[in-house]
């Protein structure tokens, strides 16, 4: 084997390590996961709290659950190594939260200003 062919499958080497995660972190992932789909299905399920409340927990298990998806699974995270994927999907979000932000905006404006709902069914049908 030539050195630089050494070179070369070292350095892949330790850079693949590094882009994904162990048996431990894995396991790990896997247990915060189902813990927080089980205290959602609870949340639901047994009515723990009221309907106001149970949104808000929902929303809250949702995040935390997106957080250990991207963090334990998606491996984005603050390394140095990590850095682009964290950029490319910070990036992409808030492209995804303007699009439908802006997009319900629209249908928003649209409904309250095409439809006049201060006149009578009989004055919108009448001909004159």
């Amino acid at each position: 084997m030539s050195p630089t062919n050494i070179t070369h499958s070292g350095s892949h080497g330790r850079g693949h390590d590094n882009s994904h995660g162990s048996l431990k972190s894995y396991m790990i992932g896997t247990m915060l996961s189902l813990v927080l789909t089980l205290l959602s299905f609870g949340v639901v399920m047994y009515h723990l709290v009221s309907p106001e409340t149970g949104l808000v927990a929902i929303v809250v298990l949702c995040v935390a659950q997106l957080v250990v998806q991207l963090v334990y699974f998606l491996h984005v995270g603050t390394a140095r190594s990590q850095r682009a994927n964290t950029g490319i999907f910070v990036c992409t979000a808030f492209l995804i939260v303007v699009i439908v932000g802006l997009s319900l905006w629209v249908m928003h404006n649209a409904n309250v200003n095409m439809m006049p709902t201060q006149i009578s069914i009989e004055r919108a049908l009448a001909r004159d």
